[in-house]
């Protein structure tokens, strides 16, 4: 009987090239403890024990690609959030170690004792941390959040299916705060200050509109709650995690605050120049947003941990339907100015009436028309024979 973790949890690393999964199986006599390790990755998976859910003063074995591309096994200890330090591999022997198509797996037979929170110890109970990640000449890179720990300690010597943790709550109240931020506070923000101009016009404070009140707090909010959720997962992280999400999300914290700045300086609404800042202002609102929207994309497929990615689907009707909203809204505004367009050329268009007169002058046939041409308060006479 083995104790087995794995991520999707119950899933078969046989069956599913996406799992990663790890087994350990002791010894007779509590000798040691055969361990089984599998996972797709770039470069490497590992495993540690640890007296904590967080890295540092763990018990590390790699299964990585060396400088010529060769899976080796390599036994480490962590002393905090840097590079593990390369530790001989002692007691480890029945070594198998291979990678197919992106899939890393390895097995061994350990007899070395587990050495956590800086002691040796044996027959004890760890947490276990699993993380993967890509190699560079041999060397390992850092995971980010490519990483799955138990939910509690668990003795490695009893036969047992480990759960994995919850989401740490710091990252659940940095992706809430990232979704209130740019998918309702901005977005109302953005409606007020495009489409609701006309709302209390004339109607505000310090000789400001409603619609300008509003948009200025919406996106302040915006603003201060991006920063805060920024600052949240930063120092949940204590370094910087690798993949996509947070070099979008530095982006986006970056020209969130070069945005009103930018508008504090801007020229008064009377000044020919004007336009400038309106386009570019309005270029800046929709780059961040675009941004916004990929970070949310690219954090949550790192929580979604179902078969049907359930919440990048939710996500995804939800980013179409606010789209859809702006379309048919700006549909509508184009049809406005178009009817407005075409009311101000009849309006500008001389109003002409045709009168044709046939009569008979000196016994001579004479067809005239006369065109009055009515243009405001004057009134023209062309007659054409």
């Amino acid at each position: 009987k083995h104790m087995c973790f794995s991520q999707p949890p119950d899933c078969d690393p046989a069956a599913d090239p996406s799992c990663y999964f790890m087994a350990v199986t002791a010894l007779p006599t509590a000798s040691g403890i055969s361990v089984e390790l599998q996972g797709r990755a770039e470069g490497y998976i590992s495993f540690g024990f640890s007296d904590d859910q967080s890295m540092g003063n763990d018990d590390i074995y790699i299964c990585g690609t060396d400088s010529n591309g060769t899976v080796q096994v390599q036994h480490a200890f962590s002393t905090g959030r840097s590079r593990p330090t390369i530790v001989p591999l002692g007691n480890v022997s029945d070594i198998t170690a291979s990678m197919s198509d992106g899939v890393i797996g390895c097995s061994f037979i350990s007899r070395n004792p587990i050495s956590a929170g800086g002691m040796t110890e044996q027959n004890s109970t760890y947490f276990l941390l699993y993380a993967y990640g890509s190699t560079t000449d041999g060397l390992i890179q850092f995971h980010g959040t490519n990483r799955f720990i138990s939910d509690s300690r668990v003795d490695v010597l009893n036969p047992q299916i480990v759960k994995r943790a919850h989401h740490p709550s710091a990252s659940k109240a940095h992706g809430s705060l990232m979704l209130i931020a740019w998918m309702t506070t901005s977005s109302v923000g953005m409606i007020t200050a495009r489409y609701l101009k006309a709302v209390g016009k004339g109607k505000g404070c310090s000789s400001k509109d409603v619609w300008f009140l509003a948009h200025v707090s919406l996106m302040s909010f915006t603003v201060i709650i991006t920063a805060i959720a920024f600052i949240l997962e930063f120092a949940h992280i204590k370094g910087w995690a690798g993949g996509v999400h947070p070099v979008l999300g530095c982006l986006v914290m970056i020209l969130s605050l070069i945005q009103p700045v930018a508008a504090a300086f801007r020229c008064s609404p009377q000044h020919e120049k004007r336009f400038v800042f309106n386009w570019m202002h309005g270029i800046m609102a929709l780059v961040i947003k675009v941004l916004a929207v990929a970070a949310i994309f690219t954090g949550l497929a790192l929580f979604d941990d179902s078969p049907e990615k359930w919440l990048l689907q939710v996500m995804g009707g939800f980013v179409g339907w606010e789209a859809l909203f702006f379309i048919l809204q700006e549909s509508n505004m184009w049809w406005k100015r178009k009817g407005k367009s075409e009311m101000h050329l009849v309006a500008k268009t001389p109003n002409t009436t045709l009168l044709c007169i046939t009569g008979i002058l000196n016994l001579s046939q004479l067809t005239g028309c006369l065109f009055i041409t009515i243009m405001k308060e004057n009134v023209t006479f062309i007659f054409f024979i």
